[in-house]
């Protein structure tokens, strides 16, 4: 089931990814990445979390093209999670890693690894890392998590579950979890949400296509 078979009820939140190196790393900025990925991306080697069409994938991807890279060349691999993939990029089988950014929160702050760029519209609070706009690459990307409903719900049964939400949204419990955790919240409902979903979408089957995976 895709997500043109669902009900959409509500976004809750959204984290954006991170582009992390190890710190003794011989990129010490993007632009030293990018410089040696647009020349030669097969030798740039990037890690992620993420089964194809999931956030870790989609991320280098579309940076990739944002940059002028064919998405074909990107050398993606695949790890089982974030300590798979951290261990990974620290024993050098990957010069690069792709991950959420509470997944490394505390290995950027004590110094095994280093935030290359964002992902997101905005500076992360309490992390000293530039997003991919601010140095000069036009692509915003975060992993949201939301809520959907089965097939076939009445304009009334959808409009109930989405004032639950909501209520759930405007507690004070929400608010304390969301700060404990470090939520971004972009809470969306109704017809903004539909639109957000089917933009989000048509730009994942875009580069699953590109990328010759079949969409069903």
């Amino acid at each position: 089931m895709n997500l043109d078979e669902v009900t959409p009820i509500a976004r809750l939140l959204s984290e954006p990814e991170i582009i992390v190196v190890p710190t003794r790393s011989r990129f010490r900025s993007l632009d030293d990445l990018l410089s040696t990925w647009k020349s030669h991306p097969r030798r740039v080697a990037v890690g992620g979390g993420s089964s194809p069409g999931g956030p870790d994938f989609l991320a280098p991807h579309l940076l990739a093209e944002a940059v002028g890279i064919d998405p074909r060349e990107v050398d993606y691999n695949q790890y089982d999670g974030g300590g798979p993939l951290l261990a990974a990029l620290l024993d050098g089988e990957v010069d690069v890693a792709v991950s959420g950014v509470g997944e490394y929160a505390d290995q950027i702050r004590t110094g095994p690894v280093r935030v290359l760029a964002v992902t997101s519209g905005e500076r992360i609070a309490d992390f000293d890392a530039p997003t991919l706009v601010e140095q000069g690459v036009n692509l915003e990307f975060v992993n949201w998590r939301g809520l959907v409903a089965p097939p076939g719900l009445t304009a009334e049964q959808r409009a109930t579950l989405i004032g639950l939400v909501v209520s759930m949204h405007d507690s004070e419990a929400w608010s304390r979890a969301a700060k404990a955790n470090g939520w971004d919240d972009t809470f969306l409902t109704g017809h903004a949400f539909d639109r957000f979903l089917r933009q989000e979408s048509d730009r994942v089957a875009a580069v699953m296509t590109e990328l010759g995976f079949q969409n069903n």
